[in-house]
């Protein structure tokens, strides 16, 4: 079979005798304002071609300049990772042609990039692993080529020509699908909290390629690796490692070879196809690139950015299962995104400090309302003041949870806060014992058969009697004293 065919993805793939080796090149595009060598805009968005200037298309006699928050952004991504920060960097041009490259060559970093060697930890199956970031390096981005409105022709749109870009590249550390997409959440995660890249995968803000290649287990010669180009989702990475594991498993059982080159992901078909093939470094013919200087960093910008550093996703996780007491599961969720994890701390001070019951709301309701509207945490119509204003109105009996339930939709809905909606629509708690024994004595009066059923040792229709209760007081009274005076009232008859 030749390396060059698809094939159907098996439900079960038997690598037995296999290892599988994944390393990942991510570009994540910078939260620059103005492009990387010019002063046109990054916005996304706008008409084709309407944010390429004169040096983003390469005209005659127009010189590139260095951005300065670029480097920054990438020097600050360096230090999250622990990397060697380079003083000394250097741009090349990476020479190829492709329509929608204007110069005839993107400049990027090649020998010299502007982060070197790093780490990130994950965890995958409650197992910890370490992958290493080999580099970081710096470079502007191409144009779009543009398929879908031209009949037999090819359009392109140059807005994105020279938007800055970071791209990371990992050591060959993965062994498997699973470990991959680990690693892209947590770098999602971590370039989001930093605020250098907005993380947008439909928008092309963060895309990944990976560079997958199997060998029998116990070898150590790597296998001839292919490359799957720019997938925008955690699920299609996930789909598309597996299909390609399970294909050159496939190829090399039935005596084939696999071939270096470049495939794309059909998601539709769930299968990888041949693009190209793969190109060595020296196809591209790197030279220094004569119209841009070195660029040096002194130790006053690299430490002006680490004062800028906030708290990262595994040292927050540490403090709220310390701080909160959370379970790892519930603190992996809170701190999933930085705006999130600042709606669950801003809950717990309006919460006067209930931080169990702030994260199973967060994590809980909130969620999934956000959910169901593809809203951001940003964008939540419940303010954290008016969640913590919920979750007290709980704990100091005004209402019962399931009443809280009814008073969040009531919030989300723009009915003002917790004791707005309590107040409008009268469901503060009966607490009055009195009146809680009054209604528990009518359930019980009106259903003798299942007090006998009771009195004989049916357990499970003690639940039956709160639900009548619950039933008859429209849910406000509270469960607990229910649970108690129908015990006591049970006893008695």
């Amino acid at each position: 079979m030749s390396g060059q065919q698809t094939i159907p993805f098996p439900d079960n793939v038997p690598n037995d005798g296999w290892q599988a080796v994944i390393g990942l090149e991510v570009h994540i595009q910078l939260q620059t304002q103005s492009k990387i060598f010019s002063g046109a805009s990054t916005a996304y968005g706008a008409e084709p071609n309407a944010q390429a200037c004169a040096v983003d298309i390469a005209l005659p006699g127009v010189l590139p300049v260095m951005n300065l928050e670029a480097a920054k952004m990438a020097v600050k991504f360096g230090l999250a990772i622990d990397a060697a920060i380079n003083k000394h960097s250097a741009f090349a041009r990476k020479n190829y042609f492709y329509p929608d490259l204007p110069k005839g060559y993107q400049i990027s970093q090649y020998e010299q990039p502007i982060v070197g060697r790093g780490k990130l930890d994950i965890t995958v199956d409650g197992q910890e692993k370490i992958i290493g970031i080999t580099r970081a390096h710096l470079e502007e981005d191409a144009g779009k080529s543009l398929h879908e409105d031209f009949h037999g022709m090819t359009g392109v749109d140059l807005n994105r020509a020279g938007t800055p870009l970071l791209e990371i590249v990992s050591e060959p550390d993965m062994g498997s699908a699973q470990e991959a997409v680990a690693y892209l959440k947590k770098l999602h995660s971590l370039v989001r909290y930093l605020e250098v890249c907005d993380g947008n995968m439909q928008e092309g803000s963060f895309r990944a390629d990976a560079n997958v290649s199997v060998r029998p287990k116990g070898q150590a010669e790597l296998g001839t690796r292919t490359e799957i180009k720019n997938v925008n989702s955690f699920r299609f990475v996930e789909r598309a490692i597996e299909y390609e594991i399970a294909r050159q498993i496939e190829v090399l059982e039935d005596g084939g070879k696999i071939v270096q080159e470049t495939r794309l992901y059909d998601p539709d078909k769930n299968e990888t196809r041949p693009m190209r093939t793969k190109e060595e470094a020296h196809d591209y013919r790197y030279f220094p690139d004569p119209d841009l200087p070195p660029m040096q960093l002194d130790d006053a910008v690299i430490a002006a950015v680490q004062a800028t550093l906030p708290e990262l996703p595994d040292a927050k996780k540490a403090r709220f299962v310390l701080q909160y007491h959370l379970t790892d599961y519930d603190a992996d969720l809170l701190i999933s995104s930085r705006d999130l994890a600042d709606y669950f701390e801003a809950t717990v001070a309006a919460a006067k400090g209930d931080a169990k019951t702030a994260a199973n709301w967060v994590s809980g309701d909130l969620t999934s309302y956000l959910n169901k509207e593809n809203l951001e945490i940003t964008s939540s119509p419940v303010s954290p003041q008016m969640l913590g204003g919920l979750i007290e109105r709980i704990n100091d009996q005004t209402i019962s949870g399931k009443i809280a339930k009814e008073v969040f939709a009531d919030m989300w809905g723009g009915d003002g806060d917790a004791d707005s909606v309590i107040e409008a629509k009268g469901l503060k708690q009966i607490t009055d014992t009195a009146a809680i024994e009054r209604a528990v004595a009518d359930v019980l009066v009106a259903n003798p058969e299942q007090v006998a059923q009771f009195k004989a040792g049916q357990e499970k229709v003690f639940g039956f009697f709160v639900g009548q209760v619950m039933k008859a007081t429209k849910g406000k009274a509270n469960p607990r004293q229910v649970n108690e005076i129908l015990r006591d009232k049970l006893k008695d008859t």
